[in-house]
């Protein structure tokens, strides 16, 4: 249990927006941030129990469980759990550091820039020494062994089966967005996964609500085309999820751990 949650203002009514009468909650990005997300599964539970009333509740993980926090492979073990669980059904999506290490894993030496941008702290997490910086290829691939050797195949198997996008009722579920004046089922993964400003700023009225992570900001947003739930977990610890039902949006969020007092 986190020490000091923090409690959010429930979003506005989403008159007309509908999700089939489904119960969902979508996760942004996680980012090894494990005990975040074992408390806020514990939250959704709780509220599902309270408002499932007969619905098998829908967990849509927004991509990007890995790299930068501390605890990667747990939180892949939490999500290839969740998929076996059947209180719940559990989709993940493909975010681009997924997308990264799974490159790295087929190509070691063409892509070794996933070691730049948090692939360190998922290779640690599975107990794999990074090579330096320009370290030579043979470290590369002597890297990306040593991490299948240690990375359960259950584990690898969640990451490549990840989607690309989900549509459910009037919403698009995707990691980073979708390519502004092309239609939704004409997206290209490099956009899907990767896009920024010239996604977020966009003021077009979408075919769908897109709900995505991949853009960290402060407070959750919710321009009227998208709604950005990317509240930088391992950054903040702060991580968010948003309950969707038929016009209606809540947020369920983590609060920031409390700092243990030193001993007197």
């Amino acid at each position: 249990m986190t020490g000091a949650s923090y409690r959010p203002p429930a979003l506005r009514n989403a008159a007309t927006a509908k999700i089939d009468g489904q119960l969902v909650y979508a996760i942004g990005d996680i980012h090894g941030s494990y005990l975040l997300l074992r408390d806020l599964l514990a939250r959704i539970a709780a509220d599902a129990a309270a408002t499932a009333r007969g619905r098998r509740p829908i967990i849509i993980l927004l991509g990007d469980l890995i790299d930068r926090g501390p605890h990667s492979a747990q939180v892949v073990e939490a999500v290839a759990w969740l998929q076996r669980h059947h209180g719940f059904e559990t989709r993940l999506l493909m975010g681009n550091h997924e997308r990264a290490m799974i490159a790295f894993i087929d190509h070691p030496a063409e892509a070794g820039e996933w070691l730049l941008f948090g692939g360190d702290a998922t290779l640690r997490c599975y107990g794999v020494e990074p090579p330096a910086l320009g370290a030579p290829v043979r470290a590369l691939i002597a890297a990306r062994d040593a991490l299948l050797q240690r990375m359960p195949a259950a584990h690898l198997l969640c990451l490549q089966q990840a989607l690309p996008m989900l549509t459910l009722g009037d919403y698009a579920f995707v990691h980073a967005g979708i390519r502004p004046g092309r239609p939704i089922t004409e997206q290209e993964e490099e956009d899907v996964l990767w896009i920024g400003a010239e996604f977020t700023a966009s003021t077009e009225r979408f075919e769908k609500i897109v709900v995505h992570g991949h853009s960290i900001t402060e407070e959750v947003q919710w321009p009227g085309n998208r709604i950005g739930i990317d509240t930088g977990a391992y950054r903040s610890g702060i991580l968010t999820a948003l309950r969707i039902e038929d016009d209606w949006l809540r947020l369920i969020q983590t609060g920031k751990e409390e700092a243990p007092r030193a001993a007197a």
